[in-house]
């Protein structure tokens, strides 16, 4: 009888369109810029959670309960150099968090371009933040979203590739017979945790910029991915966390973005901390620097008050 009630409980969760930590792929099937080389993805558990040699992309699933859902969204884009992901650190533990505020997380499980299955290395990355926008807002109404109130957020790394997405989006392809693909992947608006933003400046982290782009890239390509250079005035707005003791991704990263998007009459908040270094996550237990999740919370509020 308790077997049957606890199959009952989940066939009544299941019909109700429960999907809490679910995991859906990006693509069916292969996704673009891939190769079948007989790596595969390797998970390392021995502190926190790192991927590496990410082979299929994929979105982790964090919603909140119906009733708590404020209709917000967030593509989280965990950080690790574009050389692993550190997936729980800044990844799941975010999703619960944003969660516990009413927001919908998704943890983007992005292809690394050190894999040898990309075609192009530097392609999949992007191509994979793009289309996870893109079928977040498809399910928005299945998923409790308002499907304009879509952000990206990143730490370190993965804030380069948030804020890559920010510069480089579309308004989807209404001709593409996938309907995932007609949609935008524009964010409406982006969370960037000490980012690594540009690889023009001194400021650069050389290990992102090399593991992304080599190390003999074009200088056009370079700075196409610097992207303090490629703001708009249809860029979404941003609000930034670096503390300005870090020697990782030195604090400039964030100062120049910030002034990028000032200087294009685009709504930014940046945030510097005295102190915290690099990688530090929620920063649980860290005083001051622990008080980082509430601005974003506020300023999401103030987004959309």
């Amino acid at each position: 009888m308790r077997q049957l009630i606890f199959t009952l409980f989940f066939v009544i969760l299941s019909a109700s369109g429960f999907t809490q930590n679910k995991i859906l792929p990006l693509w069916e099937g292969d996704p673009p810029n891939y190769r079948e080389t007989g790596e595969v993805t390797i998970w390392d558990t021995s502190d926190i959670v790192r991927v590496r040699l990410v082979q299929q992309p994929d979105i982790a699933v964090f919603l909140p309960s119906k009733k708590n859902a404020t209709g917000e969204a967030v593509i989280i884009c965990p950080g690790g150099g574009y050389h692993i992901l550190a997936y729980d650190w800044e990844g799941s533990d975010i999703a619960r968090w944003l969660n516990s505020h009413g927001i919908a997380a998704f943890v983007l499980k992005y292809r690394l371009p050190g894999s040898k299955s990309n075609i192009v290395p530097y392609k999949s990355p992007l191509m994979d933040a793009q289309r996870a926008m893109r079928l977040v807002r498809y399910h928005a109404n299945a998923w409790n979203v308002d499907a304009g109130k879509i952000g990206i957020m990143g730490f370190s790394a993965g804030g380069h590739l948030a804020s890559t997405l920010s510069t480089h989006f579309d308004a989807g392809d209404p001709s593409n017979d996938d309907p995932v693909e007609q949609m935008s992947c524009r964010p409406d608006f982006s969370v960037l945790i000490y980012p690594v933003v540009s690889f023009t400046a001194d400021f650069s982290h050389a290990g992102s910029h090399k593991t992304l782009l080599g190390e003999d890239a074009d200088d056009k390509l370079v700075r196409h991915f610097s992207n303090e250079l490629q703001v708009t005035e249809e860029t979404p707005p941003a609000i930034l966390i670096h503390s300005g003791d870090d020697k990782v991704v030195p604090v400039e990263n964030s100062i120049v973005y910030y002034e990028a998007l000032l200087e294009n009459q685009i709504a930014a908040e940046l945030h510097i901390y005295p102190y915290g270094g690099h990688g530090f996550s929620l920063a649980i237990g860290q005083g001051h620097l622990s008080t980082w999740p509430n601005r974003v919370i506020e300023w999401i509020n103030y987004l959309y008050e």
